[in-house]
């Protein structure tokens, strides 16, 4: 798949679903920026829900029944990402850290109703998503907890299917106004953006990892039942909000998670509800250099633990009692990709993109208070391999000032540090280099390359050297 474009999607995978004719919907890391709705001049005629996706795949039409079920409004997708990542560097001595390699993935299918096509029932459609995952990422080999090497694992409960989500979308007025309920992923709605998926470290994909610090916000491949509204109230500007009904101490336990089909809200623990501004320009006087740009904010009224305190107010570091309980907490994002120059004579989506995110939780209760991250992408820069692409991304990350200074107290005392770390945590940095090479039809493979300064915020931990691959098949 490409690196990037300016099309239209309807909400939906842990990425928003592409809803245009080139691109896939089920991937966590694939797909190209996109828009947040479909632009109101390419709603369709004979529908009021958002296109179908659609995406290049190596069977296209198999026994014509791609064809046949896309008639009668059913889109069935399949595809397999897979993430290898090996360690170039040997890890810090005498902590029983080891060099070596290994290698993530998931299998996912995807189902996408147009249910006005298909029995009538105007503006309403639903998604569902399956997948499986196998595999850990090679971080863990070298003493990182902040950001995964690989960021396609975990969560999906060791089972061959795991239920992601399962909700149902009505569209009004003319796609002005939007709802959507059901089976939700906070983070497939919010602080979502394609474009960072094109690499293959959880720092950036599917979005910046402070967002997924407070298990208020349920991350893909996990959700809760929830509301998400959205309204346009032009054609580049969307207000979206919503209510998820959290499960804090649940959402990624196998007990209530582990296949994804255990509906009921024994384990709800409050509501967690964001809102975000879009906008989303063309600039040039060709309009050729789409950007997207976001800006929200969360709260929620779960119970949190305190980084610090204990129930009377001391260090629970140093009382040995459990860590008080605060009630709700916030975050606040903005994120951006702004194409910045459009390669001459090239596909809509070919030129060189700038992308950026800012991510702020509450440093009482998470272990990321800050996250920030630049990077750049380039589509199209080679004119032989038009749709190959070439990205380079840094991300900083600083642990919440609380939680370093109860680390320290651990380690002042000779005891382990609660979380799995080795030594006490402050900031760390990643910088992640990738080419992505489009092999045939539905087919993309991307050498990458990571480094790691200060492994896990960790200073006394070596710097980390990465070299691996990133892999997507979409079978149609």
């Amino acid at each position: 798949m490409p690196f990037m474009a300016a099309t239209a999607y309807a909400q939906g995978s842990p990425s928003p679903v592409v809803a245009n004719a080139t691109y896939g919907a089920v991937n966590a890391g694939q797909q190209p920026s996109a828009l947040t709705q479909a632009s109101l001049s390419e709603v369709q005629k004979d529908t009021s829900v958002a296109p179908l996706p659609k995406p290049e795949a190596l069977f296209v039409n198999p026994f014509g029944v791609n064809a046949w079920l896309r008639e009668h409004g059913i889109a069935i997708l399949l595809d397999n990402t897979n993430e290898m990542s090996g360690m170039i560097t040997a890890p810090t001595k005498g902590l029983g850290l080891r060099q070596g390699a290994s290698n993530t993935g998931q299998y996912s299918m995807e189902n996408d109703i147009d249910w006005e096509r298909l029995a009538g029932w105007t503006g309403f459609s639903t998604h569902d998503v399956m997948v499986g995952r196998y595999g850990i990422p090679v971080s863990r080999m070298f003493g990182d907890n902040l950001n995964p090497s690989q960021e396609i694992y975990g969560s999906g409960g060791n089972v061959v299917v795991h239920l992601v989500y399962a909700y149902g979308e009505e569209t009004l007025f003319n796609d002005r106004f939007n709802v959507a309920a059901g089976r939700m992923s906070f983070l497939s709605d919010f602080s979502a953006n394609p474009l960072y998926c094109n690499f293959m470290n959880n720092a950036f994909c599917g979005n910046p990892k402070a967002s997924s610090d407070n298990t208020a916000h349920a991350s893909y491949p996990d959700a809760n039942w929830a509301a998400r509204f959205r309204i346009r109230p032009s054609e580049n500007t969307i207000l979206q909000f919503g209510v998820y009904f959290t499960q804090t101490q649940a959402i990624y336990g196998n007990a209530q998670m582990r296949t994804g089909f255990k509906f009921n809200g024994a384990t709800i623990d409050g509501e967690a509800m964001p809102v975000e501004f879009i906008w989303e320009p063309r600039f040039g006087h060709d309009h050729s250099l789409p950007g997207h740009y976001k800006a929200g904010f969360a709260y929620d009224t779960a119970d949190h633990k305190d980084n610090y305190y204990d129930g009377n107010g001391d260090a629970f570091a140093l009382s040995g009692l459990k860590p008080r309980n605060v009630h709700g907490a916030w975050a606040a994002w903005g994120l951006v990709d702004q194409m910045v120059y459009h390669h001459p004579g090239q596909a809509p989506d070919a030129g060189v993109t700038l992308i950026g995110a800012a991510y702020f939780n509450k440093a009482q209760t998470a272990t990321r208070a800050d996250q920030l991250s630049i990077g750049v992408l380039d589509r199209g820069f080679w004119k032989s391999r038009p749709l190959d692409g070439v990205g380079v991304n840094f991300s900083w990350t600083h642990v919440s000032d609380d939680l370093t200074r109860s680390q320290r107290l651990y380690a002042m005392q000779g005891l382990p540090i609660p979380n799995g770390s080795l030594f006490p945590q402050t900031s760390a940095y990643v910088v992640e280099a990738t080419y992505q090479i489009h092999v045939l039809r539905g087919v993309t493979f991307a050498p990458d390359f990571q480094y790691y300064f200060n492994p896990g915020g960790q200073k006394q931990l070596n710097n980390q050297a990465l070299l691996g691959f990133k892999s997507h098949i979409e079978i149609f």
